[in-house]
């Protein structure tokens, strides 16, 4: 089990069931076929908890989950991932879910239930553990609705205070969009994050639909002056922006199987990496190579088979 006495990173937000539906051609409307159906754990804060604890950093969660069985087999699933879980339960709402829908070119739809992780509230939230923490990852899943939007500001300011830096991932561009850009801005502008970690689409859709990758990533770092961009750019790889310049990381594969949980998995391998090393670059190209063993096979956080281990064993 990690040290949890000064845990370099803390994670806030969602832990959710990921029913994971896999075809291998087209779905007919009100027809039937054979496929794949699995249980898997998900949830794009834990998922990138879990990757940056495989990936050798010591890591807390911060999540809520219900009263149930599945909340029992959350905190199994971060315990048997050595990630120490700091939950809240209820009663008042079944733990997370989501409708995972992956079709026979490897992509992947969503449909995710109001479950507990929708209603953490600022006086819920294990202050000594953000507190004591060195750094603090946040998704856009926490700031789409309040709660648990109010939480995770002030877990954000509660960690800053206390002299953490903070990584933001925005999560959705689709729910950017129903959001409105100028109200996601106006809730995650000012909280000075030091690390951003957006794909192309929810880039574009912060930027006013900018299409190329460099004017992306610089009009981000507009927006967020303080933050190192990561700019998570799927089968074309990633481009690390820093200091008004941009390195581009080419793709490990196109041998796309599942796209579920690609990016949350670049995330916590990117950040367990930067967080020692200190090395953007180094840290996309390690995280890089993890994403693309995911999306070769099914579900957000498949266990690792030796190729993957070998490189989680990195100096």
């Amino acid at each position: 089990m990690p040290d949890v006495s000064a845990a370099p990173m803390c994670v806030i937000g969602d832990f959710a069931w990921d029913v994971l539906i896999r075809t291998n051609r087209e779905l007919l409307r009100g027809g039937d076929t054979f496929g794949e159906v699995m249980l898997t754990p998900g949830g794009s804060a834990a998922n990138v908890a879990v990757w940056a604890s495989r990936a050798g950093l010591s890591t807390e969660f911060i999540g809520k989950i219900g009263r149930d069985r599945f909340g029992q087999l959350a905190q199994e699933d971060l315990d048997r991932e050595k990630v120490v879980a700091h939950f809240v339960e209820t009663e008042a709402h079944l733990t997370g879910s989501v409708a995972v829908f992956v079709d026979h070119t490897g992509e992947r739809s969503m449909v995710s239930g109001h479950g507990a992780d929708f209603y953490l509230l600022p006086q819920e939230l294990p202050r000594e553990v953000i507190r004591r923490a060195r750094h603090l990852h946040l998704t856009a899943w926490s700031f789409f609705i309040d709660p648990p939007r109010a939480a995770a500001r002030a877990a954000a300011l509660l960690a800053q205070t206390s002299g953490a830096t903070l990584s933001f991932d925005p999560g959705s561009f689709q729910m950017i969009g129903e959001m409105g850009v100028e109200q996601f801005l106006a809730v995650t502008q000012d909280l000075d994050i030091d690390i951003l970690l957006p794909n192309k689409e929810e880039g574009s859709m912060l930027t006013g639909g900018l299409t190329d990758n460099d004017e992306i990533a610089a009009r981000l770092a507009e927006l967020f002056p303080k933050a190192l961009i990561m700019l998570k750019l799927d089968a074309d790889g990633a481009l690390v922006w820093e200091s008004g310049h941009g390195t581009h990381i080419p793709a490990g594969t196109n041998n796309l199987v599942d796209a579920t949980g690609a990016g949350d998995s670049f995330a916590g391998g990117f950040l367990a990496h930067y967080l020692e090393h200190g090395d953007a670059v180094a840290a996309a190209r390690f995280a890089t190579t993890i994403s693309a063993w995911v999306i070769e096979h099914l579900g957000a956080r498949p266990e690792p088979d030796a190729k993957l281990r070998a490189v989680l064993r990195r100096p």
